[in-house]
């Protein structure tokens, strides 16, 4: 067993029960923590609305192709499409790191290449996980990020 972190996101629709869901189907049985939701603005792309955003810690034996897999399904389950690159989405669940695994392949890179260049990922994860993420990567993250509270008090 071993420390996976997943990012989720939302900026289109019923962003709470987005997240909600897809953290349902990303689990599967697993044990797991939540981060409070944060809501930020767009990084990168096309003018959008601004994300709710979080992480979840899973304890989990699944490998980063096997969590990709349930990310993909959770993005599908919530209508994601895929259209415009760093464009709206109802979901958006993005693999962080799992245990000590290392991936180059160009469907799942781990760590995730960009995670310590975005605030959206980086306060909700240093809530988790604080030896995860030093100060100086939190003052360098991009975009403006503000905490809404838990999922369960947003809903």
């Amino acid at each position: 067993m071993h420390r996976a972190y997943l990012s989720l996101g939302s900026n289109i629709g019923d962003r709470g029960e987005h997240l909600a869901t897809g953290i349902d189907i990303v689990v599967e049985g697993d044990s797991h923590r939540a981060s409070s939701v944060y809501e930020t603005e767009p990084v990168g792309g096309v003018a959008q609305d601004d994300y709710w955003n979080m992480v979840i810690e899973l304890t989990t034996d699944a490998s980063a192709r096997e969590l990709l897999v349930r990310a993909r399904r959770a993005e599908e389950a919530r209508g994601r499409v895929r259209e415009i690159r760093w464009g709206a989405r109802t979901l958006d669940v993005d693999v962080l790191l799992v245990g000590d695994e290392r991936s180059d392949d160009p469907e799942i890179v781990v760590p995730h290449p960009r995670m310590f260049e975005r605030s959206f990922v980086l306060v909700p994860l240093h809530e988790l996980a604080p030896e995860l993420v030093t100060r100086a990567q939190l003052d360098a993250g991009a975009g403006a990020v503000s905490r809404l509270g838990t999922l369960e008090s947003l809903r």
